[in-house]
């Protein structure tokens, strides 16, 4: 069984963000870490092949500077290989135009079993890509899944909703979003970690891929942030002493708010 894990590097949260200021958009110089939330789907593709008795695991990933510090953290983890997509023509992509990009490194790997990704990442949060990428790769998706099992040619999944979960039931190929409580994400070993420094990661170009430079990137992109301004301080609130009448000055306020 082959399962391919969709693993975004983002910038370290234990440091303090900053913006390009000629695009607003997150500046992603410098060391990379692996999302946490790709964690997840990374060690549910290992053991499902274990499950499985075969196969492998690999990885698509899409960051500026040639980076793979995550990467190499995933490949630590277990898995055998990367495609690492690596352009300047990339900066700025939208959710639409990144999904375009990592569904021709899917492609690039000769496709697979099963796709995995997590339901969205920590520092976007738009949680979208997966959908278009299934959408792009002409499989069907099951989304929210708490709970991954393979059985010949389907895929059970329990959908986590906010009534408790569904089970259902998918033919293979398909893609998977897993939520965090999945798995627990195993520790890379010391073994792993040196294992990793010698598994492939195929770094390409968009151009590699056969994508016009005008469909990705901030050329292709279908969004502008126009600006970013500072979320206003919290006000303090009003104090209202009961005098005996406290009750009426808080019917007064809730109605001075039309909330009553």
């Amino acid at each position: 069984m082959n399962v391919v894990v969709c693993v975004k590097q983002i910038p370290d949260p234990a440091n303090p963000g900053a913006l390009d200021p000629a695009t607003n958009t997150l500046k992603r110089e410098g060391k990379l870490i692996l999302d946490d939330s790709d964690a997840y789907g990374v060690e549910m593709a290992l053991q499902l092949v274990a499950a499985a008795g075969g196969g492998e695991v690999s990885l698509v990933s899409m960051a500026p500077n040639g980076e793979t510090a995550g990467l190499r953290t995933a490949l630590a983890m277990g898995a055998a290989k990367a495609v690492l997509v690596s352009d300047p023509a990339l900066q700025g992509s939208d959710a639409l135009g990144t999904a375009k990009v990592l569904a021709k490194a899917v492609e690039r790997l000769g496709g697979a079993d099963l796709v995995l990704a997590a339901t969205e990442s920590t520092d976007g949060y738009t949680g979208t890509t997966p959908e278009q990428l299934a959408e792009l790769l002409g499989l069907p998706s099951v989304t929210f899944a708490k709970k991954v099992e393979v059985a010949g040619s389907v895929v059970k999944v329990q959908r986590q909703t906010e009534a408790g979960y569904d089970d259902v039931e998918c033919p293979l190929p398909a893609l998977v979003t897993v939520t965090a409580g999945v798995v627990e994400p195993r520790y890379p070993s010391f073994k792993g970690i040196m294992a990793a420094k010698s598994k492939p990661v195929d770094q390409v170009t968009a151009a590699d891929l056969g994508l016009d430079a005008t469909s990705v990137g901030q050329a292709g992109s279908g969004q502008r942030i126009v600006a970013v301004t500072a979320a206003e301080a919290r006000q303090a609130g009003q104090i209202l002493e009961d005098d005996g009448e406290g009750f009426a000055k808080v019917v007064e306020f809730l109605e001075n708010l039309k909330v009553i």
